[in-house]
């Protein structure tokens, strides 16, 4: 038997479509009621802003880009969870636990991180400018290409983090742990590393242009090819140091003394 195609006219399409978009927005509506009310961990795409998930356990939770602008995750167990493309501007994280969480594309503009555990995340693309991250733990974390202009990261731990290509303009790490960190090709002009471990740590072609690293520990780290303009090593550690082909210009060596 020969079906005889079935033919719909715009207005007949046009109610099929309505009819899908109105089953789709109570899904939406719900999956958000259910994510609010702690009975589901999944919320990608939906709008939270402002909302408050204080030491709540969200571990492994999909909230792929998510609005969750001045959101608070205060203590928040976040271990694995799938952000990516999230927009936490504002969003309070002090001291929760982000490890190994996808924060690739994540905007955490004004954010604040203090005492964060980020260990393993991916924070790839991300934005965290102006941010205050005072304490926070980095170790092997990835931040390749993030921008991290004027953040504070004081006496922050990024031990084997790698920021290749990172922007990190104005950033505060003084005190910070950096051992085996990877900043190769990172901008950190107008940047306080002052006494900063960076033992061991990659910074080829790197800018450090007007850097203020008093006292820093740059032993056994890699300034090949990196700019040095204007920047202040007094009293840093140069020990086993290699500088090949870095570029100087009144830069304050150890000693005190301008080079060249």
């Amino acid at each position: 038997m020969v079906q005889t195609p079935v033919k719909l006219s715009g207005l007949a399409i046009l109610v099929v479509l309505a009819v899908v978009l109105a089953c789709q927005a109570p899904a939406r509506a719900d999956q958000r009621d259910e994510f609010l009310a702690g009975r589901s961990r999944d919320c990608p795409g939906c709008t939270l802003d402002g909302a408050s998930f204080k030491r709540r356990d969200l571990s492994n939770a999909d909230l792929t880009g998510a609005s969750l602008k001045e959101a608070n995750f205060h203590d928040a167990r976040l271990i694995g969870a799938k952000l990516a493309g999230a927009n936490l501007t504002e969003a309070n994280l002090n001291k929760a636990n982000l490890t190994r969480a996808d924060l690739r594309g994540v905007n955490l503009r004004d954010g604040m991180l203090y005492g964060a555990i980020l260990d393993g995340a991916n924070l790839s693309d991300a934005d965290l400018t102006n941010a205050l991250m005072g304490t926070a733990r980095l170790t092997r974390s990835n931040l390749t290409k993030a921008v991290l202009r004027n953040v504070d990261l004081r006496k922050g731990r990024l031990s084997e983090a790698i920021l290749t290509g990172a922007d990190l303009a104005a950033i505060a790490l003084d005190f910070a742990i950096l051992r085996g960190a990877r900043l190769d090709g990172a901008l950190l002009a107008d940047s306080r590393l002052m006494g900063a471990d960076m033992t061991g740590a990659s910074l080829v072609g790197a800018d450090l242009t007007e850097a203020d690293a008093q006292t820093a520990n740059l032993r056994e780290a890699d300034l090949t090819r990196a700019k040095l303009e204007l920047a202040n090593f007094r009293r840093a550690t140069f020990h086993d140091t290699k500088l090949d082909d870095a570029v100087f210009n009144m830069t304050m060596m150890p000693d005190g003394t301008r080079f060249p």
